[in-house]
């Protein structure tokens, strides 16, 4: 019974970290437009939010195809800046006709 109570604790403590870490990320990013400039290229605006303008920043973007394959991905890296959203013009090279990117992970550099 005591070994099932530590248990219990230990998971309903992972349980609160993974929520507090895990909820308010250090920078989070978003694609604010996109358009399909060839069969294997597209351009997006990624809008990166920093609550520290002076942290340097870095995300992962992957484009897919119609089909959901994944044709492309690059990371870009944000510098420092003063504001605290900051909005980088990105361009990606794909190997299939792209028709939609995402950001699948931003945050420190």
């Amino acid at each position: 019974m005591v070994i099932l109570g530590v248990v219990v604790v230990a998971l309903v403590g992972y349980v609160i970290w993974v929520a507090t870490h895990r909820a308010n990320p250090p920078v989070t990013g978003r694609i604010d437009t996109f358009s399909v400039v060839s069969d294997n290229e597209m351009r997006a605006r990624l809008a990166v939010d920093r609550p520290d303008p002076g942290m340097a920043a870095k995300c992962f973007l992957i484009v897919q195809a119609v089909s959901y394959d994944r044709v492309g991905e690059r990371w870009v890296e944000i510098p420092p800046g003063t504001e605290q959203v900051t909005r980088v013009d990105v361009s990606l090279r794909t190997f299939k006709r792209g028709t939609a990117i995402s950001v699948e992970s931003c945050g420190p550099a």
